[in-house]
């Protein structure tokens, strides 16, 4: 099977009604990911109900093309379970996704990631707050991930984009879908300088049951998640609950007794979130998973600078563990970027040029020589050597 044959099972796969991400990888694990062994398996399979049935033995031809047409423009990928680079934090959170649409650079997935969400209606204090929290986070090295709906998580991606740092927006719809609307620019953005993630196949609707699935993931993504402003019934808790759910941090910022907005997140506090006032708080709590996680996607993106990671992985327990720390100091990329660090102050654009890597395994370098108390980020995002390193 060559490699659109591949792409074109997995979409009738992911297409089949009422099979869903589960009952796939289950599937694929008991044919050690044989794709086209589970279609054909499928296909003989009497026990699915009728529109699967039906859908199998005579797919749309016309949508599958139109699937094959979406996946064979620039940037666009469909990133499967069954890869090597797919990102390990997904691997066991409930009801793992067996595949992501993704348009943009895809090698964000495997970033340290902070989730920032809120309200839609934030206050203006809360827009403020979301965009001081997106830029000292992501400063410090963490890819600020949300879901692009209004407020909060629009704040949080702008404040990444407009100071060059990565963002990933996951979203309910279809990834060729924009919503809300409103959101066209900012849409067009992230797709150029960062990530679109989505579960659904092109062309797929807004759902309300969409959402709580794409929190899961935008939970899962990142090591810790941060509610800035939330109404009580705000699905930014959803999104809280399900990171506490699966063993991730949960903060929120605490806020005026007298304030509709504060009532969320007071009640995240109440029942065990951390309340913080500052993005140091968060990056102290977080470094000994980024420590955990930017060993192995630093040695993963240096391994492979085009952001194709493919299967050169290092010392990866994929699904169990991030890794442990991979050896980096040995590494001849990490070797030139300390060299030209020197004991001067550096941005990271002057970084990215005088090493010629790329800004990506740049950054993920940096992160790890911070976590190791060798490198110290100062005001204006520049970075210098700690005395005595």
């Amino acid at each position: 099977m060559n490699d659109m044959d591949e792409l074109r099972a997995w979409m009738i796969l992911l297409r089949t009604p009422g099979l869903g991400p589960g009952g796939l990888r289950e599937r694929l694990a008991a044919a050690n990911n044989d794709i086209a062994q589970v279609l054909a398996r499928l296909q003989q399979l009497r026990s699915l109900g009728a529109p699967a049935r039906a859908w199998l033995q005579q797919p749309d031809e016309a949508l599958l093309a139109s699937d094959m047409e979406w996946l064979a423009q620039p940037a666009h990928r469909l990133l499967r379970c069954t890869e090597a680079d797919f990102p390990p934090q997904l691997d066991n959170i409930p009801q793992p996704p067996t595949a992501l649409f993704v348009v943009g650079d895809a090698s964000l997935l495997l970033y340290p990631q902070v989730a920032i969400v809120g309200a839609r209606n934030a206050s203006t204090g809360g827009l403020a707050h979301a965009r001081a929290f997106a830029l000292a986070l992501a400063q410090a090295g963490f890819a600020i991930t949300s879901g692009m709906a209004d407020g909060i998580d629009g704040a949080a991606h702008l404040a990444a984009l407009d100071n060059g740092v990565p963002t990933l927006a996951v979203i309910g719809t279809g990834p060729d879908r924009v919503y809300p609307r409103k959101h066209h620019l900012l849409t067009k953005r992230i797709a150029e300088r960062g990530a679109l993630i989505s579960e659904f196949p092109p062309g797929t609707a807004a759902r309300a049951d969409h959402f709580p699935r794409r929190n899961r993931l935008i939970a899962g993504l990142s090591l810790g998640t941060l509610v800035v402003e939330a109404g009580l019934q705000s699905g930014s808790l959803i999104t809280a609950r399900l990171a506490a759910e699966q063993g991730r941090e949960v903060f929120a910022l605490p806020g005026s007794i007298h304030n509709p907005l504060a009532r969320g997140c007071h009640r995240l506090i109440r029942d065990g979130a951390r309340l913080v006032e500052t993005a140091a708080e968060i990056i102290e709590t977080l470094a000994p998973a980024a420590r955990m996680l930017g060993g192995e996607l630093a040695a993963r993106l240096v391994a492979n600078d085009d952001g194709n990671v493919g299967e050169q992985l290092v010392g990866t327990d994929h699904g169990t563990h991030f890794g442990a720390h991979s050896g980096l100091s040995k590494d001849p990329e990490y070797r030139r970027l300390w060299d030209e660090l020197g004991h001067e102050t550096a941005t990271l654009d002057e970084l990215v040029q005088r090493t010629g890597q790329s800004a990506a395994v740049v950054s993920s370098l940096l992160l790890m020589l911070e976590l190791e108390a060798k490198v110290e980020t100062l005001p204006g995002n520049r970075y210098q050597r700690l005395s005595g390193s």
